[in-house]
Formats: C-alpha cells, sequence, structure tokens
C-alpha cells in the first residue's frame, strides 16, 4: 500500500503488464478420403443381389421374348406343312400364334422398364440400410414403396412360374416327337409296324380333333425330324424355357433381397430412426 508521506507503492498494488497469451488450439486438419476409400464408400451403396437380378431378368426376358417369337413362327410352319392340309384346320392355332407374338412385345417392354425400377428401389434401400450418405434416410414413403415393390413381385413371381409351367409344354412336345423319330430309326430295319409310332398334334392342343390329317407317322415323321424347322424349333423352344426359367430366378432374387431391406428398414424405423416423409 502506499504511504501516507508519499512514498512510492508498493510492488503488490501494480498490475502485472506482461501481455497476456491465450493458447487456441489448432483444429487437427480434416482428413482427406483418399481415391480408393471413396471406391469403397460407393460400392458399399451398390445392391449387388439386385444388380445381379436385373443382369438375369434382362438375359431371361431377351431369351424367352426373342427366342419364343421365332419358335413360334417355325412351329406354325411346321404344323401346316406336315400336320393340316386345310387351312381351317390350323387358322385358330395362327391367330393364337400372332396373339402371343404380340403379347411377347409387350412382356419385353414391360419387364425391362420395371426391371430398372427394381434396380433404383434396390439402390435407394441398400443406400439407407448402410447409411452411405451419412444421414439415416428411411421414410414413411419409401417403406410404403418398398412394401408396393415387394407385393407386385410377389405377384409376378407366381404368374411367371406358370409361364414357366407352360412354356414347359412345346418342349416336351418336341422331346416326344425327337424320341419317337429315334425308335423309328431304330426300327426302321428290323420292324414292319414302325407306321404305328405316331405323333398326334390334336393331342396336345395345337389343332381341332377334326384336322386331318393332325399326325405323322412311320418313315413320314422321321423325315420330319430331319429337317431343319424341326431341330431349329426345337432348340429356339428350349432356349425360351431356360430365359423363362432365369426370369423366374431374377424374380425370385428382387423378392428376397427387397423383403430384406424391408425388415432391415422397418427395424430401424422402430427404433426411431428416421420416419420422416
Amino acid at each position: 500500500m502506499a504511504s501516507d508521506n508519499g512514498s512510492k507503492p508498493d510492488a503488490l498494488d501494480i498490475g502485472d503488464q506482461r501481455p497476456c497469451v491465450v493458447l487456441v488450439p489448432l483444429d487437427k486438419p480434416k482428413h482427406r478420403q483418399s481415391c480408393y476409400d471413396c471406391c469403397v464408400r460407393c460400392l458399399g451403396g451398390v445392391p449387388y443381389a439386385s444388380l445381379v437380378a436385373t443382369l438375369m431378368c434382362f438375359s431371361g426376358i431377351a431369351l424367352f421374348c426373342g427366342c419364343g417369337h421365332q419358335a413360334l413362327t417355325e412351329m406354325e410352319r411346321l404344323i401346316e406343312t406336315y400336320f393340316a392340309r386345310n387351312l381351317q384346320d390350323y387358322i385358330t392355332l395362327a391367330y393364337l400364334i400372332q396373339y402371343f407374338q404380340y403379347i411377347i412385345y409387350g412382356l419385353a417392354s414391360f419387364f425391362f422398364l420395371y426391371c430398372i425400377l427394381l434396380l433404383a428401389e434396390g439402390f435407394y434401400t441398400t443406400s439407407a440400410v448402410k447409411q452411405t450418405f451419412g444421414e439415416f434416410r428411411s421414410t414413411v414413403c419409401g417403406r410404403c414403396l418398398s412394401t408396393t415393390f415387394i407385393v407386385v413381385t410377389y405377384v409376378l413371381a407366381v404368374i411367371w412360374l406358370l409361364v414357366f409351367a407352360v412354356s414347359a409344354l412345346p418342349v416336351y412336345f418336341f422331346y416326344n416327337m425327337a424320341t419317337t423319330c429315334h425308335t423309328i430309326d431304330a426300327l426302321s430295319e428290323t420292324a414292319t409296324s414302325i407306321n404305328q409310332l405316331c405323333i398326334d398334334a390334336r393331342q396336345y392342343g395345337l389343332l381341332p380333333w377334326n384336322a386331318m390329317p393332325g399326325k405323322a407317322c412311320g418313315m413320314t415323321l422321321s423325315t420330319v425330324c430331319q429337317t431343319r424347322e424341326f431341330y431349329l424349333t426345337y432348340d429356339l423352344y428350349i432356349a425360351a424355357f431356360a430365359g423363362a426359367g432365369i426370369t423366374l430366378l431374377a424374380l425370385l432374387t428382387y423378392v428376397i433381397s427387397t423383403t430384406y431391406n424391408f425388415a432391415v428398414l422397418r427395424y430401424l424405423g422402430r427404433k426411431g430412426i428416421g420416419t420422416r416423409c
């Protein structure tokens, strides 16, 4: 303290005049992601199951529609040439084949668009599940959309199962025809009753029962089996049948992947994560 006689103040009464330095911690430099990390992050949001299913669906539909369309045309020629002599006998079959070909055009367009939609939905749900974009993006509308895709895809899978079964019928017809021809060729030198071995197109519903002759027997049938049209049609129907099977497998893959993603979204939604719409 200062004395009464005007002496100098004590050192304690004089404030410290040195500058005050405040140490502020510097922010750590942000870690820049490498190209590899960015690629891994992007690949983490790819719906591989939906991508594989899309490729399978495209290839299956291409086989079924392309080969099926040409097989119907070749089959009409076979029936017209060897199994029916009157135009009225196979005119109904010709109309049905024409209608089926138009349906094939529609199927190709529909599945092309629908597979793209399913792939886009797979990208959305996979990114939401894995939180690829940081914040969880599951919404009520998104889960409703996923439910719609699951139901529609399941119905399509059931319908396509019937298509798969129906596509096996012409394969069965040509298989029986080829087997009968093989039997005729094996017995042609030892048996005289090969004319009793026949293939009746009327039994398979290809021709009406009053169609004449409606069937091919013996060496006539063997001649039919040796034509280019027979082998081409048989191979085309086998390819169309395989395409139908690939498409069915793709639809089942879609159902499994979309159901799994929806289940995860619903589970996380119950946890209170991302219920916006």
